[in-house]
């Protein structure tokens, strides 16, 4: 702040600079791999965005965690895929592979139950990549924003190497 400025103005100034932190919200990568559009995922579902935006990452670890804090509202029986509510009101499906309901949960382990509050980077669960692949599907990790229509923009990262805790998607909320 410059030191100039009236305590009045300092304030409207820190308070207009802090919403426009407020107005963003970042969704970490849940697994390390390359991130890649979900238009090029071999699934009609995820690549039209029917289920909303978002990004898918080609993983390289098999360890799942956290992309944003906030509360564990789903967790699949057969441990493929997770709905999280965030703090900021963003709703997450973090849904491991495609078609890997099929493999009714071998492979997968998962570290949470329904009902758990989560810092982002906190431990999911795990997945094996061998398993997946080996059973015929696709090992992608998909991020998706479901109620990606209350947000201004929702834009996912893709064709970059991500480690967990980057960036994988930014929201803008609404003015």
């Amino acid at each position: 702040m410059f030191k100039f400025l009236k305590k009045d103005n300092a304030a409207k100034t820190e308070t207009a600079e802090n919403k426009a932190v407020s107005n963003s919200v970042a969704v970490l990568t849940p697994v390390e791999g390359k991130a890649v559009a979900l238009a090029q995922l071999d699934d009609g579902v995820f690549s039209e965005g029917m289920l909303g935006k978002g990004a898918a990452v080609l993983p390289s670890d098999g360890i799942v965690t956290m992309p944003v804090s906030g509360t564990v509202e789903a967790v699949f029986p057969t441990k493929h895929a997770y709905g999280i509510q965030s703090d900021d009101g963003v709703e997450v499906l973090v849904h491991i592979g495609i078609d890997t309901v099929e493999m009714n949960g071998d492979g997968f382990t998962t570290s949470v139950s329904q009902g758990d509050h989560l810092n982002a980077g906190d431990v999911l669960g795990s997945f094996s990549i061998e398993a997946i692949e080996a059973a015929g599907y696709s090992s992608a990790v998909i991020v998706v924003i479901s109620n990606t229509d209350d947000f201004a923009e929702v834009t996912g990262i893709e064709n970059t190497e991500v480690s967990s805790g980057d960036t994988l998607i930014q929201i803008v909320k609404g003015v």
